[in-house]
């Protein structure tokens, strides 16, 4: 019987060899086994190719058994129980740990790009957990009964799945969260000018990302690139491979569940190797790197610090490593560590302000797509039409050169030589419009890229804040209560909202006053060979 599996998001193919899949469809599968983490099938279309395995959940069949006996039913199966794009996944059931923790091998030389563990979508309904939300600390007697009485009078989600409850959020909200918070770990909000926002950053840095360089390992069987990273905190330069931003990306959405993590640049099975594709992917960690390091939070957690500054000691690694995957400051006590100001917040006003930021974030991840679509077609345009076009030109105007050259007349020699170098000068133009896109339109796409990541990762910070909001509502009894806990979870999701606004402002300012002049130098290039061809014609005279 052929394996099937159903598809959890959509991909589309963009290189020779994948097929195209589409949410809720059912595919067949030529093989259980992953190639760099992609799986071989056929579509309901008919197509074969590569896909992404951690986009489709395997569907088997296997026996139960009930009082009556046996009885075959059918399950779906994930493929693995990671973290990667396209969507962001939190841990908050405490039977189910990363498959990696307290072990090694993922963090050494042995860990390859395409382990399982880099390559599973964070899917907030439909993923397994990361890492167990420690909801009481081990020892705590009273933990039990505080969950039973608040149980009694706060009823929780049916929806175990939902956002709410996987990030932990219900769970501290109910007053279920408890972990000793160190002074470090302390995540301070204060009242800007604009409402709520994170305290700023006092040691503020940044961190440049070199070209790639191709390493070997297995005595040259198996081919690797890293990348040189030098933070200017410290000036000293680290060597990473992209397997190790995946799993501090992994460890970071597990952490964070109210703050964007940027999205790392995907992954793809053929051509990791080749120029296009790894300029690409170091423009995309450029632009992870510069959102990293600007965030108040982020920048200065312990994993992001451990990821930057160790060098190659493989000791030190696996210490951060296993330190990190048994951090307890996760899900639900991830918001003890929030430190609001005293005012407390009006939540009908909040309420309404998320509405507005909802809003804005679909209207805004709409046009983004149309952005992007309009400028891939007019790079493509100028790299293949217009240069096309332009070159036409000039070579017909070399050919009335060459015609008019037949004349033989002195005379007529520096009029012939000035079409004919008019004709070169249209060539050139040509090649300068198929060179410019990589100049400011491809910047644009780049910059697009990192903001549709984060426009995915609103809906369930959103809706974290809005099930705080709704358990509120639902309980008014226990308003008082719950309404200083969901002032927490209202300023940190603030918060991160007017990070994104202020970031999203500088970054798009920065760049269309960077493509303006890319464009302002490009066309005073054209102008600059018209006029000297133009000259061609007056020192004929």
């Amino acid at each position: 019987m052929a394996l099937k599996a159903k598809v959890l998001y959509d991909f589309h193919s963009e290189n020779p060899g994948e097929i195209s899949i589409a949410e809720n469809e059912v595919v067949t599968l030529f093989s259980e086994e992953e190639l760099e983490g992609w799986l071989e099938g056929e579509n309901s279309r008919g197509e074969a190719g590569l896909f992404p395995a951690s986009y489709v959940e395997i569907i088997r069949d296997h026996i139960t058994s009930n009082n009556n006996g046996f009885s075959l039913t059918q399950t779906k199966v994930q493929t693995s129980y990671t973290s990667s794009q396209p969507h962001r996944g939190f841990g908050a059931d405490s039977s189910s740990f990363h498959t990696s923790q307290d072990s090694d091998d993922d963090w050494d030389d042995e860990w390859d790009d395409s382990s399982p563990v880099a390559n599973v979508p964070q899917g907030l309904g439909s993923s397994p957990p990361l890492h167990p939300v420690a909801t009481s600390l081990p020892g705590r007697g009273s933990s039990q009964q505080q969950q039973a009485k608040s149980s009694a009078t706060v009823g929780r989600n049916l929806n175990r799945f939902s956002t709410f409850v996987k990030s932990g959020g219900e769970a501290f909200l109910l007053g279920e969260a408890s972990a000793f918070v160190k002074d470090g770990d302390r995540i301070c909000v204060v009242m800007g000018k604009h409402g709520p926002e994170w305290q700023e950053d006092p040691y503020p840095f940044t961190c440049t990302i070199d070209d790639p360089t191709k390493q070997t390992k297995f005595k040259g069987m198996k081919s690797y690139m890293s990348y040189g990273l030098t933070p200017t905190h410290t000036n000293v330069q680290v060597n990473r491979r992209y397997k190790h931003f995946d799993w501090l990306y992994g460890r970071l959405v597990e952490r964070f569940p109210v703050i964007s993590v940027p999205h790392l640049p995907e992954k793809q099975a053929t051509g990791r190797f080749e120029e296009d594709f790894l300029s690409k992917r170091r423009k995309g960690l450029i632009w992870w790197m510069n959102h990293m390091t600007s965030h108040p939070v982020l920048a200065h957690c312990d994993v992001f610090q451990h990821f930057l500054t160790c060098g190659a000691d493989e000791k030190a690694w696996k210490q951060g490593k296993r330190k990190a995957e048994r951090d307890e400051l996760v899900g639900a006590n991830f918001f003890l560590t929030i430190s609001p100001p005293a005012v407390p917040l009006d939540l009908q006003e909040v309420e309404s302000k998320i509405e507005g930021f909802k809003t804005f974030t679909k209207k805004m991840d709409e046009n983004i797509v149309v952005v992007n679509t309009s400028i891939n077609e007019f790079g493509r345009k100028q790299i293949s039409g217009f240069k096309k076009e332009y070159q036409k030109v000039g070579q017909s105007f070399k050919l009335l050169a060459q015609a008019f050259e037949l004349d033989q007349q002195v005379y007529s020699v520096g009029l012939n030589k000035a079409i004919s170098y008019t004709g070169e000068a249209y060539e050139a133009i040509g090649e300068y419009f198929a060179d410019q896109p990589r100049q400011d339109l491809d910047l644009i796409s780049d910059l697009l890229d990192i903001y549709k990541g984060h426009l995915a990762n609103f809906p369930d910070i959103i809706h974290v804040q809005k099930g705080a909001l709704t358990k509120v509502k639902d309980c008014p009894k226990k308003e008082g209560e719950l309404h200083d806990r969901c002032n927490i979870i209202s300023f940190a999701t603030l918060a991160e909202i007017q990070h994104f606004h202020r970031t999203r402002v500088r970054d798009f300012r920065s760049q269309m006053q960077y493509h303006l002049r890319q464009q302002i130098s490009f066309f005073q290039k054209i102008t600059a060979k018209l006029e000297d061809a133009l000259q061609r014609y007056d020192d004929d005279q």
